[in-house]
């Protein structure tokens, strides 16, 4: 697709969010070839990237979260490259470390796979919290120091990590600070009946479809650059206000969410309102994005668990008890 939107400069009176539908569009259609259902989830995906955000994908094995991550990024005519965590993996093996050159008699730098646009951490929880938090300073700052050498990462950067439940054998639970990073956390559950014989009707030749290239960085950036332009009502600020103010004084909830997640809450909605066709936010918008974007930032009270209750309930209820600006 020829670029349309590179070099434009909009205020929200001449705003144009068109090209952004069509390449949304576009992207869904071809990763939708190739993995059956999950439309929301793929659709949170591309949201995360023009926020220029990083996502958490969680879900018992088998549900095709890495088959997910690379045709998404198949599709965005961009360098994708993927790390299996295993509990022997050391930082340096992410970020990369100098080596001796004996041809040049100097210490060389050698890259590690952190050092592309889209970075799948397959089972990140299933590393040692040292490894993990390697990410950290790639995920916050979109840059990694070797050895007292600073470098920046290539833009755009997103991390697309998989885990399994915590449950699991062999696993470690993500660091909080670590966690707060992912700007969503995403569950995969089990495919709809009719969906899994689609699935299986899809590898009866043994062979994914192949899928083809929409976009390219230079699209993808000004589109990030887009959403600054998108305009948001001050009343729908309050709203998201609310909605995070409101799990800081839950009576179910021990630890609720800080200003990050509501600087969250306003690029995403901004973002959701752009890929489909408006200019504006609604409170529909915030609605669709506050568990995902919440739900890994509460902390619930023992006795809300001992209830059967988990987050995504106390986020729907607040949502319900929030009223929504007209």
């Amino acid at each position: 697709m020829d670029s349309q939107i590179k070099g434009k400069i909009y205020d929200h009176q001449q705003l144009n969010v068109e090209p952004i539908r069509e390449i949304a569009q576009a992207i869904l259609s071809e990763v939708s070839r190739v993995i059956v259902g999950y439309g929301e989830i793929l659709q949170q995906l591309f949201i995360a990237l023009l926020v220029n955000g990083h996502v958490l994908l969680e879900g018992v094995p088998g549900l095709g979260k890495t088959v997910m991550a690379k045709t998404f990024a198949r599709t965005l005519g961009i360098s994708f490259r993927r790390i299996q965590f295993t509990p022997d993996l050391l930082p340096a093996d992410i970020t990369g470390t100098k080596i001796f050159d004996q041809n040049e008699g100097a210490f060389v730098l050698q890259k590690g796979p952190l050092f592309a646009n889209i970075v799948l951490a397959d089972e990140i929880n299933r590393s040692a919290p040292k490894t993990q938090s390697a990410l950290l300073e790639a995920m916050a700052e979109r840059q990694i120091t070797i050895e007292g050498q600073t470098l920046p990462l290539e833009k755009p950067f997103m991390v697309i990590a998989t885990e399994n439940p915590v449950e699991m054998e062999g696993t470690y639970p993500l660091p909080e600070a670590q966690v707060d990073r992912f700007l969503f956390k995403l569950w995969l559950d089990y495919p709809e009946q009719d969906d899994e014989i689609e699935i299986l009707k899809r590898q009866l030749s043994g062979e994914l479809p192949p899928v083809d290239v929409i976009t390219n960085a230079e699209e993808i950036i000004a589109a990030q650059n887009l959403m600054n332009y998108v305009y948001i009502d001050s009343r729908i600020l309050k709203y998201i206000r609310d909605i995070v103010l409101k799990t800081r004084n839950h009576p179910q909830i021990a630890l609720g969410c800080g200003p990050r997640a509501s600087l969250v809450l306003m690029k995403c909605a901004k973002a959701r309102a752009a890929i489909l066709g408006r200019t504006y936010v609604t409170p529909d918008d915030v609605r669709a994005l506050t568990v995902p974007a919440l739900n890994h930032r509460i902390l619930l009270k023992p006795e809300a668990e001992l209830e059967g209750l988990d987050v995504k309930a106390v986020i729907k209820n607040i949502i319900q008890e929030i009223p929504v600006p007209i």
